[in-house]
């Protein structure tokens, strides 16, 4: 068994070549194999996201606090609120961050696949960012 007291990892800056605005991330879990889960609690300032990307093995997201943003790729931009549960399918290309006037908290799980969670892709434009929701 592995146990993490609170406080016991830091909170981190995400890297801002895979985000746009402030946004900080607070390490969960990343097992060790024959596990593959890896999990975040990411929170975005108002504005901040996601660059595009897309993950392996999919995607689990648990909003928390807030009010955010996803989209998959060709599909519309979905509003996000706390209690919201979001599968995202491997292979799928999307983005997810906070509204433009507010913040957003989720929790992101996903597994590793020969040790890799995610591939990053190119940023959301401001137009894409700002496209109406529905």
């Amino acid at each position: 068994m592995d146990f993490h007291p609170a406080g016991s990892r830091p909170t981190r800056v995400a890297p801002p070549e895979y985000f746009t605005g402030n946004v900080m991330q607070d390490p969960i879990i990343a097992t060790s194999a024959p596990a593959r889960l890896v999990a975040n609690s990411v929170s975005f300032q108002a504005g901040a996201r996601t660059a595009w990307h897309t993950h392996p093995l999919g995607q689990t997201l648990y909003v928390i606090a807030g009010l955010g943003r996803i989209q998959a790729k060709g599909g519309p931009i979905r509003e996000l609120r706390p209690g919201d549960v979001v599968w995202i399918p491997p292979g799928e290309k999307h983005w997810h961050g906070a509204s433009p006037t507010n913040g957003m908290t989720h929790l992101a799980m996903q597994e590793a696949q020969d040790g890799n969670a995610v591939t990053w892709m190119e940023k959301v434009t401001d137009e894409e960012y700002s496209a109406k929701v529905g």
